[in-house]
């Protein structure tokens, strides 16, 4: 019979960094302040954060039968940080390949796995899909706190972490949630040049440089551009003041090592970048999603040309 201890060894064999396990209930804490979250219409265009508010507060209503919840992290903190001066800045988490394709796979070894072991077993795999309160739901698995910044923050690993989680009806033994450690930080809150953090643990979407770089296909409004920085595709100035941070090492996945184009590129070249360049270089980035047209659209906007 498979038990938690196989399940760790498997996903460190397999490269993810942090394993835990939660029992899964229903996440009745977290209903008044989502529900807040919609009625003030926070979510902005997440249209899909309102539509399923019943399935991400109860994972029974995902996968009827669900006992565990077993999360996982995969760090992608690079081996070196790209200098700024002269630079269009993009996320780290962006530097190397699709995130959600490398721990999608990594996740559906760890289910080969535990399949192999409990062939009858329910299991649901979700990397930044589906109704699933990834973050809430990792500080439930032990693997950190949400921050001030609202991100998941490791406490011997900081917070450049993406996030797995797997749904399953097999019984294991959960481990002790995570714990605020933030204290009276909040470095993150007065270092966000937007005020999208406009309270502790409180982000408004509408003005994180992150949404309007990558999720949204309308202009950068013209009261924020001022603000972004040279970023271009995300942010990360809340995780980068973060002191829990200064204990990131590199990640060493060999799909995060950084894109040759954007270790060298300077604010011309991505100002003379054609589509059809684009496409060739960021084919299998995360920047492919949003697309040429929405990140020259960006460019054009925060160096004073207009939206062209």
């Amino acid at each position: 019979m498979i038990n938690k201890q196989k399940i760790r060894e498997k996903a460190k064999e397999i490269g993810l960094s942090y394993c835990g396990f939660a029992k899964a209930v229903p996440l009745e804490e977290e209903e008044a302040r989502y529900s807040e979250f919609i009625r003030q219409e926070k979510h902005t265009t997440f249209g899909y954060l309102k539509k399923f508010l019943p399935q991400r507060l109860d994972p029974d209503l995902i996968l009827p039968g669900v006992r565990t919840v077993i999360g996982l992290l995969l760090n992608y903190y690079p081996e070196a940080i790209l200098p700024e001066k002269d630079r269009f800045i993009i996320s780290k988490y962006a530097y190397g390949k699709n995130y959600k394709i490398v721990v999608k796979d990594k996740l559906d070894r760890l289910v080969r796995f535990m399949k192999a072991e409990c062939p009858d077993a329910k299991i649901r795999v979700f990397v930044d899909s589906g109704p699933v309160m990834e973050k809430r739901w990792a500080q439930k698995c032990g693997l950190g706190w949400q921050g001030k910044n609202t991100l998941l923050i490791h406490p011997a690993a900081g917070s450049f972490f993406f996030i797995g989680i797997i749904l399953t009806d097999l019984e294991m033994e959960p481990d002790e949630p995570g714990t605020d450690r933030c204290g009276k930080c909040d470095l993150c809150v007065r270092a966000c040049p937007t005020g999208a953090l406009y309270e502790p643990y409180r982000l408004d979407i509408s003005r994180c440089i992150s949404y309007h770089t990558i999720e949204t296909c309308h202009p950068v409004p013209d009261d924020l551009i001022p603000h972004f920085r040279n970023r271009i595709f995300g942010c990360d100035i809340c995780q980068d003041v973060c002191p829990y941070n200064r204990f990131a090492r590199p990640s060493g996945e060999p799909a995060f090592q950084l894109n040759p184009f954007i270790k060298t590129a300077t604010r011309q070249d991505w100002m003379e970048m054609t589509e059809e360049k684009f496409n060739e270089t960021f084919a299998d980035s995360p920047l492919f999603r949003t697309g040429w047209a929405k990140i020259m659209d960006t460019i054009r906007s925060l160096s004073g040309k207009g939206t062209g």
